[in-house]
Protein backbone atom coordinates (compact mmCIF):
# COMPACT_ATOMS: atom_id res chain seq x y z
CA UNK A 1 0.00 0.00 0.00
CA UNK A 2 1.03 3.34 -1.00
CA UNK A 3 1.77 5.91 2.25
CA UNK A 4 3.02 9.45 2.54
CA UNK A 5 5.84 8.06 4.77
CA UNK A 6 7.17 5.62 1.90
CA UNK A 7 6.74 8.75 -0.51
CA UNK A 8 9.04 10.46 1.15
CA UNK A 9 11.65 8.35 1.64
CA UNK A 10 11.09 7.96 -2.10
CA UNK A 11 11.48 11.53 -3.07
CA UNK A 12 14.47 11.72 -0.67
CA UNK A 13 16.28 9.48 -2.91
CA UNK A 14 15.52 9.67 -6.44
CA UNK A 15 18.16 10.55 -8.65
CA UNK A 16 16.43 10.23 -11.85
CA UNK A 17 17.12 14.31 -12.81
CA UNK A 18 21.07 13.61 -11.84
CA UNK A 19 21.18 9.89 -14.08
CA UNK A 20 19.30 12.01 -16.68
CA UNK A 21 22.28 14.51 -16.74
CA UNK A 22 20.05 17.48 -15.31
CA UNK A 23 23.15 19.40 -13.10
CA UNK A 24 20.57 19.81 -10.11
CA UNK A 25 21.23 19.66 -6.40
CA UNK A 26 20.05 16.52 -5.18
CA UNK A 27 17.94 16.59 -2.01
CA UNK A 28 14.04 17.22 -2.14
CA UNK A 29 12.39 19.61 0.13
CA UNK A 30 8.90 19.34 1.43
CA UNK A 31 7.00 19.21 4.48
CA UNK A 32 4.00 18.54 5.85
CA UNK A 33 1.74 14.85 6.03
CA UNK A 34 -1.24 13.32 5.29
CA UNK A 35 -4.60 15.11 6.60
CA UNK A 36 -3.23 18.43 5.78
CA UNK A 37 -6.27 20.39 4.28
CA UNK A 38 -4.08 22.91 2.73
CA UNK A 39 -1.28 22.11 0.03
CA UNK A 40 0.85 24.54 -0.95
CA UNK A 41 2.43 24.09 -4.59
CA UNK A 42 5.64 26.15 -5.77
CA UNK A 43 8.46 26.24 -8.60
CA UNK A 44 10.95 23.97 -7.05
CA UNK A 45 13.62 24.49 -3.82
CA UNK A 46 16.10 27.21 -3.68
CA UNK A 47 19.37 27.06 -2.58
CA UNK A 48 18.72 28.43 0.85
CA UNK A 49 15.86 25.89 0.72
CA UNK A 50 17.92 23.02 0.26
CA UNK A 51 20.69 24.31 3.08
CA UNK A 52 17.64 24.45 5.65
CA UNK A 53 15.79 21.70 4.10
CA UNK A 54 12.62 23.63 4.32
CA UNK A 55 10.51 24.72 1.55
CA UNK A 56 9.94 28.87 1.25
CA UNK A 57 12.87 29.34 3.31
CA UNK A 58 14.41 32.63 2.23
CA UNK A 59 12.91 36.10 -0.08
CA UNK A 60 10.22 34.01 -1.20
CA UNK A 61 9.35 32.66 2.20
CA UNK A 62 9.48 36.08 3.48
CA UNK A 63 6.86 37.27 0.84
CA UNK A 64 4.60 34.17 0.96
CA UNK A 65 4.03 34.39 4.76
CA UNK A 66 3.51 38.08 4.12
CA UNK A 67 0.86 37.23 1.93
CA UNK A 68 -0.45 34.41 4.34
CA UNK A 69 -0.56 36.93 7.17
CA UNK A 70 -2.94 38.95 5.39
CA UNK A 71 -5.29 36.26 4.63
CA UNK A 72 -4.90 35.04 8.41
CA UNK A 73 -2.48 32.42 8.74
CA UNK A 74 0.84 32.90 10.89
CA UNK A 75 3.93 31.29 9.60
CA UNK A 76 4.60 28.63 12.26
CA UNK A 77 0.96 27.44 12.52
CA UNK A 78 0.75 26.87 8.81
CA UNK A 79 3.80 24.58 8.69
CA UNK A 80 2.91 22.65 11.16
CA UNK A 81 -0.43 22.04 10.04
CA UNK A 82 -0.37 22.46 6.15
CA UNK A 83 1.92 20.39 3.59
CA UNK A 84 4.60 22.86 1.32
CA UNK A 85 6.04 21.24 -1.90
CA UNK A 86 6.90 22.14 -5.61
CA UNK A 87 6.69 20.81 -8.70
CA UNK A 88 9.74 19.84 -9.02
CA UNK A 89 11.49 18.69 -5.48
CA UNK A 90 15.20 19.42 -5.79
CA UNK A 91 17.34 22.48 -6.33
CA UNK A 92 17.80 23.20 -10.09
CA UNK A 93 20.71 25.40 -9.62
CA UNK A 94 21.57 28.79 -10.72
CA UNK A 95 20.14 30.40 -14.27
CA UNK A 96 23.08 29.13 -16.67
CA UNK A 97 22.42 32.69 -18.39
CA UNK A 98 22.87 35.47 -16.00
CA UNK A 99 24.27 33.09 -13.09
CA UNK A 100 21.85 35.18 -11.15
CA UNK A 101 18.48 33.77 -9.38
CA UNK A 102 17.09 30.28 -10.03
CA UNK A 103 16.87 28.11 -13.43
CA UNK A 104 13.34 26.77 -14.23
CA UNK A 105 13.51 23.48 -14.02
CA UNK A 106 13.08 21.64 -17.73
CA UNK A 107 10.18 20.17 -19.13
CA UNK A 108 11.57 16.62 -19.04
CA UNK A 109 12.64 17.52 -15.21
CA UNK A 110 9.18 18.59 -14.48
CA UNK A 111 7.75 15.05 -16.09
CA UNK A 112 10.35 13.26 -13.74
CA UNK A 113 9.36 14.63 -10.44
CA UNK A 114 5.41 14.78 -11.93
CA UNK A 115 4.73 11.58 -10.17
CA UNK A 116 6.03 12.48 -6.85
CA UNK A 117 3.42 15.53 -7.37
CA UNK A 118 0.48 13.82 -8.34
CA UNK A 119 1.03 10.91 -5.39
CA UNK A 120 1.53 14.12 -2.79
CA UNK A 121 -2.26 15.27 -3.97
CA UNK A 122 -3.53 12.18 -3.88
CA UNK A 123 -2.59 11.12 -0.51
CA UNK A 124 -2.77 14.14 0.95
CA UNK A 125 -6.31 14.58 -0.61
CA UNK A 126 -5.78 18.55 0.81
CA UNK A 127 -9.47 20.67 0.80
CA UNK A 128 -7.12 23.81 -0.99
CA UNK A 129 -4.35 23.94 -3.22
CA UNK A 130 -2.25 27.46 -3.14
CA UNK A 131 -0.75 27.19 -6.41
CA UNK A 132 2.44 29.80 -6.07
CA UNK A 133 4.03 30.63 -9.35
CA UNK A 134 4.07 30.28 -13.20
CA UNK A 135 4.93 26.90 -13.07
CA UNK A 136 2.67 25.45 -10.88
CA UNK A 137 -0.37 27.10 -11.70
CA UNK A 138 0.60 26.09 -15.64
CA UNK A 139 1.11 22.66 -14.25
CA UNK A 140 -2.58 22.57 -12.80
CA UNK A 141 -4.37 25.11 -14.68
CA UNK A 142 -6.16 24.37 -18.66
CA UNK A 143 -3.55 25.50 -20.82
CA UNK A 144 -5.82 27.49 -22.55
CA UNK A 145 -5.69 30.25 -19.49
CA UNK A 146 -3.11 33.15 -19.41
CA UNK A 147 -1.41 33.61 -16.35
CA UNK A 148 -3.05 36.90 -15.73
CA UNK A 149 -6.61 35.14 -15.87
CA UNK A 150 -5.64 32.79 -13.12
CA UNK A 151 -3.56 34.76 -10.47
CA UNK A 152 -6.14 35.77 -7.97
CA UNK A 153 -8.75 33.38 -8.87
CA UNK A 154 -9.94 30.27 -6.95
CA UNK A 155 -12.00 27.58 -7.64
CA UNK A 156 -14.08 24.68 -5.66
CA UNK A 157 -14.67 21.30 -6.34
CA UNK A 158 -17.79 19.50 -5.38
CA UNK A 159 -16.44 16.37 -3.68
CA UNK A 160 -18.22 14.13 -5.72
CA UNK A 161 -16.39 15.57 -9.09
CA UNK A 162 -13.13 14.44 -7.88
CA UNK A 163 -13.02 11.04 -9.46
CA UNK A 164 -9.40 11.43 -9.28
CA UNK A 165 -7.91 14.14 -7.28
CA UNK A 166 -5.21 14.70 -9.39
CA UNK A 167 -6.66 14.81 -12.71
CA UNK A 168 -9.62 16.76 -12.46
CA UNK A 169 -12.14 18.81 -14.73
CA UNK A 170 -11.98 22.02 -14.23
CA UNK A 171 -15.57 22.22 -15.88
CA UNK A 172 -17.03 20.97 -12.67
CA UNK A 173 -15.46 23.75 -10.68
CA UNK A 174 -17.47 26.91 -9.45
CA UNK A 175 -15.71 29.89 -8.44
CA UNK A 176 -15.43 30.35 -4.91
CA UNK A 177 -17.64 33.35 -4.55
CA UNK A 178 -20.60 31.38 -5.60
CA UNK A 179 -19.77 28.67 -2.25
CA UNK A 180 -19.29 31.58 0.09
CA UNK A 181 -18.73 30.07 3.48
CA UNK A 182 -18.78 26.16 2.67
CA UNK A 183 -15.26 26.03 2.66
CA UNK A 184 -13.45 26.43 5.40
CA UNK A 185 -9.12 25.38 5.73
CA UNK A 186 -8.41 28.33 8.21
CA UNK A 187 -9.78 26.54 11.69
Amino acid sequence: MDSLTELHKEMRACRLCLEAGHEIVPGAVFRGSAGAEVLLIGQAPGVTEVEAKRPFNATSGTRLFQWLGEAGWDEDAFRARHYMTAVTKCYPGKDPKSGKGDRVPSKEEQALCRPFLEREIALVRPKLMILVGGLAIKLLYPAKLKLNEVVGTAVYFPPETLINPVNFNFDDALPVSVIGERLSVNG
